[in-house]
């Protein structure tokens, strides 16, 4: 049952709050407020009256929670910089407790409803590859970006990228993990800010994905627009993209949907590496993997690539090389062609492949030099999870062009040594 709910209250709240100066602070909260539908789940039937067990309830969608700090008898916003703080994180805490998914259980019958409380269903992987074409904040120099990505807006549950220098086009290459309770609600946020120092970070653009849009077991590689807010959208000026790759795996069994870490199908090389007789999936175990292997790339031809001389024409060529590694491979100059076709191998000894990257770089060639047209920063996960595919890759950093690629995997999985690392 779903409910339009307007609710008001003047709680006595007081909070203790500690700064990372060591400074202790006693904040009121003081009238709440929030307007929106309310979502009654009864559970279990019973036999008895009134016929149900429990009653699970939460707000259906995220409300905006209005209240009133107080420190020390006076106005929170006389305090700049804490007074935004401590209202962004108490207004993060109290909207994430009161919305779906979770819920607040009233049993109704004696009996024991611990089956209705939220539970991990599966384990979200996000590698944060790369943005682009950032709106620039500073006035002087170029924007400091950083990235903020959640599920839910907790501060234990939040993760932080590290900060690229004068950057509007930063490759992070970081990786991160979520526990998702529900695919069918939950989403992926993320937000770009630009670091002031010691100054209050400010917002670049921020995105969202639905966890409902993946497919378990299957890598998703987007690149999404960022927006200056996620609820309303007026603002139409442009403020970057950036690069995400996402792999959702549930915890057991996922009935009707096809899932490579079940016991019943062919695993890939990486799950044969991770898979446990218990449970299947050892996600601590991964974590101890290091992925080796070789990695062939076939650069097989491009399409529409960006004119670079005055008879329209070009003499494209590619440059390849891992992130991590040193030796770089090029294909042969096609000459005076938008449309080049290689069909050039290459190999490459990949140390660490779950946390590496290839560049793919395409250049004019001239008689006194050469031309930058464009790249591909690709990841290495699909090709450890498939083994072997092939794609077509959108052209980054020029007006047009595709490149068209293949990928082979051959993996020598290896473990870390734990006592070394410690």
């Amino acid at each position: 049952m779903e409910l339009e709910l307007q609710w008001d209250g003047n709680p006595n709240i007081v909070l203790d709050i500690q700064t990372t100066l060591g400074i202790s602070l006693p904040v009121q909260v003081k009238n709440i407020g929030f307007t929106g539908v309310l979502r009654l789940v009864f559970n279990p039937l019973v036999a008895e009256l009134p016929c149900f067990g429990a009653v699970c309830c939460s707000l259906r969608e995220k409300s905006k929670v209005d209240f009133i700090l107080k420190v020390g008898g006076g106005e929170m916003t006389a305090i700049p910089g804490i007074s935004d703080a401590i209202e962004g994180t108490i207004r993060d805490t109290i909207e994430d407790q009161l919305t779906w998914p979770n819920r607040i259980i009233v049993p109704i019958v004696p009996g024991d409803y611990s089956d209705l409380e939220l539970k991990p269903v599966g384990l979200l992987e996000v590698k944060l590859v790369e943005a682009r074409d950032l709106m620039n904040k500073d006035l002087v120099g170029k924007s400091d970006p950083f990235a903020v990505l959640y599920i839910r807006p907790l501060h234990d549950k939040t993760k932080k990228s590290k900060t690229i220098n004068n950057d509007l086009n930063p490759i992070w290459n970081e990786h991160y993990e979520f526990v998702v309770e529900d695919t069918s609600t939950q989403r992926l946020t993320l937000k770009i800010y630009d670091d002031e120092g010691i100054q209050s970070s400010e917002l670049i653009g921020c995105a969202r994905v639905d966890l409902s849009d993946l497919h378990p077991g299957k890598v998703k590689e987007l690149w999404l627009d960022l927006v200056k807010d996620l609820e309303i959208q007026r603002d139409k000026k442009r403020r970057g993209q950036v690069h995400l790759e996402l792999l959702y795996y549930p915890f057991g069994k996922h009935e009707g949907v096809s899932n490579p870490f079940a016991d019943q199908i062919q695993l890939t090389s990486l799950e044969k590496v991770l898979k446990t007789d218990s449970n299947g999936f050892d996600v601590n175990q991964r974590k101890n993997v290091i992925m080796r292997g070789v990695l062939s790339v076939t650069v097989i031809s491009a399409e529409d690539l960006p004119p670079m001389d005055v008879m329209g024409k070009a003499d494209p060529f590619v440059v390849l090389y891992l992130k991590k590694g040193e030796a770089k491979k090029k294909t042969r100059v096609v000459t005076e062609t938008l449309n080049p076709i290689w069909n050039q191998t290459f190999d490459f000894v990949v140390e660490d492949a779950l946390h590496d990257l290839l560049m793919v770089e395409v250049w004019d060639h001239d008689t006194f030099g050469k031309d930058y047209m464009g790249r591909c920063i690709l990841t290495l996960t699909r090709v450890i999870l498939e083994g072997e595919f092939q794609d077509t890759f959108v052209l980054q950093g020029a007006k047009s062009g595709k490149l068209n690629l293949h990928f082979k995997w051959t993996p020598q999985p290896i473990y870390r040594d734990r006592d070394r690392d410690q």
